[in-house]
């Protein structure tokens, strides 16, 4: 496992603690396209559902559609009748 040193005056400038900034690191590397929802949660120390309601007090959406998806949706809802 790699360590990564960030200096107490960085956090103390920041106002974070140690726990905060890690959540904050895996909230950003989530929203960035680069961990999935459950790695990110383990980074964070998290379960599931506190990496959800940490990515939504951050107005980082849990679930992004690709086009591909909606398209598939229409397809289907055609296929309903809707």
């Amino acid at each position: 496992m790699a360590t990564l040193i960030v200096p107490d005056e960085v956090l103390r400038q920041a106002g974070l603690s140690e726990r905060e900034a890690l959540l904050e690191f895996a909230c950003r590397l989530f929203d960035a396209g680069r961990l999935s929802l459950w790695t990110a949660a383990q980074l964070a120390g998290l379960d599931r559902n506190g990496m959800e309601d940490a990515l939504l007090e951050r107005n980082i959406p849990i679930y992004r559609p690709t086009a591909e998806d909606l398209a598939q949706d229409l397809v289907n809802l055609d296929r309903l009748g809707v």
